[in-house]
């Protein structure tokens, strides 16, 4: 139950993150955090990650339910017992529910964060709350197979 409650901790501070952008600034204005490497930036973002596939809603829902369903299905058929599995699966989770709740919801995802990585001098793609989830997730998944397959092997020997 506590990694349900993950998911839900992240829908609910992305959900609300987003509010406070879109009731508190107008749409373009920029908020300094840590000039020039971090601030708040209102942006709306109408397709897939950096706006891939605008305007294609319909194909965003379809693939977000299957993923969803897919999450569900791997969380109680195959990760019990496997703690890092079933974080890593609970932050998608979130991060693909409160995205998906944009889109329905709003026609659109409010993106806000605007980071500058200095050493490249990258200004890397707006993003929020429910992005930097399903970021870690996946980060979370790979770490998980890495530490998996290293113990398989040791079972092997």
């Amino acid at each position: 139950m506590i990694y349900y409650g993950i998911a839900l901790l992240i829908i609910a501070l992305d959900q609300w993150t987003k509010w406070l952008v879109v009731k508190n600034m107008e749409l373009g204005e920029r908020i300094p955090v840590l000039e020039p490497y971090l601030g708040w930036l209102s942006h709306r973002n109408r397709g897939a990650a950096w706006g891939m596939l605008e305007g294609q809603m319909w194909l965003f829902a379809i693939i977000t339910i299957v993923v969803i369903v897919a999450i569900l299905y791997y969380f109680h058929k195959h990760a019990g017992g496997q703690p890092l599995f079933q974080l890593s699966l609970m932050v998608l989770l979130g991060g693909a529910i409160g995205n998906f709740i944009d889109r329905m919801y709003r026609g659109e995802v409010v993106d806000f964060v605007d980071v500058l990585i200095p050493v490249i001098n990258y200004d890397f793609p707006i993003f929020n709350v429910a992005d930097a989830a399903l970021t870690i997730g996946v980060v979370l998944m790979i770490v998980y197979v890495i530490l998996d397959e290293k113990q398989q092997k040791k079972k092997v020997s």
